[in-house]
């Protein structure tokens, strides 16, 4: 096989990745901070439950949790999952655990910030939702950046899991290809492409944490 043939192969595998990785950040960083804001509820029952979701969700390792979504509407509810569900099961497995991470994240950089910020927009009229969204949430961002950009950098790696539900992404296909050729060029092009990758979500994330030096 020659280096071309085996790299536009590759390259399906590469965008299937870079799919999993957008989706999962598309849904995850909102619902984390959803998960957050149940976390930090007065209502006992609602903290109680999210508290049990973050503890499953941070507890075991998910590569259990992607089985568990994929082959669970089938042994629980007896209902039959088609092909196309494996990279839907991946969305959903992956969007839900590192919601459960950003959510700590995110109640780790509220909970720092100082009881005078929501005194001075109270005295100034602020609306509490006026409060969150316009004065706290802009500079909790920054404060927790660094720990999203950790969790972001992770989320690259952690793609190759998509292989436990027969999702073809790129390690997958570099693995298959080098065990046909026996050749270990798919897991250099492979290590390469997970080193771009997280070179330039590192980089973007360091631009994004200089424009807002301005909080400082």
């Amino acid at each position: 096989m020659s280096f071309s043939v085996m790299l536009s192969q590759l390259a399906k595998g590469m965008t299937v990745t870079t799919e999993i990785f957008f989706v999962t950040l598309i849904f995850s960083l909102p619902l984390g901070l959803l998960v957050c804001w149940g976390k930090m509820s007065k209502i006992k029952i609602i903290r109680w439950i999210v508290s049990a979701y973050i503890s499953i969700m941070r507890g075991t390792p998910l590569m259990l949790q992607l089985m568990v979504v994929y082959f669970g509407p089938y042994f629980i509810f007896g209902i039959r999952i088609s092909m196309g569900y494996s990279l839907i099961a991946v969305f959903i497995a992956f969007a839900i655990n590192y919601a459960a991470y950003f959510a700590e994240i995110y109640r780790g950089g509220i909970e720092s910030m100082p009881v005078g910020q929501y005194e001075a927009a109270r005295i100034l009229g602020y609306s509490k939702a006026q409060t969150f969204f316009r004065i706290i949430l802009p500079q909790v961002f920054k404060r927790i950046l660094p720990s999203i950009t950790n969790e972001v950098i992770t989320l690259v790696k952690d793609t190759s899991l998509a292989f436990v539900v027969a999702v073809a992404e790129m390690f997958t296909l570099a693995k298959q290809i080098a065990s046909s050729q026996t050749t270990m060029v798919p897991f250099v092009v492979a290590a390469v492409f997970y080193y771009v990758f997280n070179l330039l979500v590192a980089v973007i994330m360091y631009k994004v944490e200089k424009k807002l030096n301005y909080y400082r």
